[in-house]
């Protein structure tokens, strides 16, 4: 049985090394473009942020519809929503996006509403 936990211990520390790395391969991005990371993004103010989508969800507010996504630059994540939409050309889990707007808050959680965005590669 001790082999089959070390096994175990292995593949999560693979899993956990991978996550960051790919996190610091992110902020490095960000920090190529000139960009603020995520994390250090103030809010009320005009901001452009890049990185990766990680979920993207319909989720209907008030009876308008509403596309919900969680953007991730590796030094933190923020929703951004886009009001009245169903759907995006382009807007799916794992893409990178570069998103310009002002942050707010919603719930507790920092929302960028209606920002323009310029899919990457």
């Amino acid at each position: 049985m001790p082999d089959n936990r070390s096994r175990l211990r292995q593949s999560i520390s693979r899993w956990a090394n991978q996550d960051r790395d790919q996190a610091l391969e992110l902020q490095a991005d960000t920090v190529r473009a000139g960009l603020v990371p995520i994390a250090e993004a103030p809010d009320r103010e005009q901001v452009t942020l890049q990185g990766t989508l990680r979920t993207v969800t319909l989720r209907p507010r008030g009876g308008v519809p509403a596309l919900e996504a969680e953007l991730y630059d590796g030094s933190g994540s923020i929703v951004v929503l886009w009001l009245g939409r169903r759907r995006i050309a382009g807007i799916h889990p794992g893409r990178v996006i570069r998103v310009s707007g002002r942050i707010g808050r919603h719930g507790g959680d920092r929302v960028l509403y209606n920002p323009h965005y310029e899919l990457r590669y």
